[in-house]
């Protein structure tokens, strides 16, 4: 098979927020979402819609970066969101349980570098940019199972 990527801009918070909703129904434990990019790139903004769009119950999401996971049950599962940014070595994910969680839950991980060797293989890779005010671009790559079919019905494959 082998990896394929696709560029999406959006032009506003909104656009962001509903590729999330979009992506979010078709996600079940063992996927795994990287968001990568800088401070104010817009993942957080990202995982908040998605996981919003997945709650049986609305709920307050907060940004982890203090918490470090936040974990939500869905009806598709146990959602677990991280922020690694202030994670030493890579060590630290594995206290977390996070190791686990890559094969039990979705998981939705900011400043996924800090996972070094632990960065799960089959997963989801999104590259967030600042282009604009309210616009992002975002870089999606993975292996092509199962992704390329989720962001297909997802409406995200071009």
């Amino acid at each position: 098979m082998g990896q394929f990527s696709v560029t999406h801009d959006f032009t506003s918070e909104e656009d962001t927020c509903r590729a999330a909703a979009r992506l979010a129904p078709l996600l079940r434990p063992g996927h795994v979402i990287l968001l990568e990019g800088g401070i104010g790139a817009g993942k957080t903004h990202f995982a908040r819609c998605l996981i919003r769009a997945v709650l049986a119950v609305p709920e307050d999401v907060p940004s982890p970066t203090f918490t470090l996971v936040q974990t939500y049950d869905t009806a598709h599962g146990e959602m677990w969101h991280s922020d690694l940014y202030r994670l030493g070595h890579p060590d630290d994910v594995i206290e977390l349980g996070l190791a686990e969680a890559f094969e039990s839950a979705i998981c939705l991980v900011e400043w996924p570098d800090r996972l070094g060797e632990l960065t799960p293989p089959g997963a989801l890779h999104m590259g967030f940019s600042v282009v604009g005010d309210s616009a992002r671009e975002i870089v999606m790559r993975a292996d092509e199972t199962p992704w390329r079919d989720i962001l297909k019905e997802a409406g995200l494959d071009r």
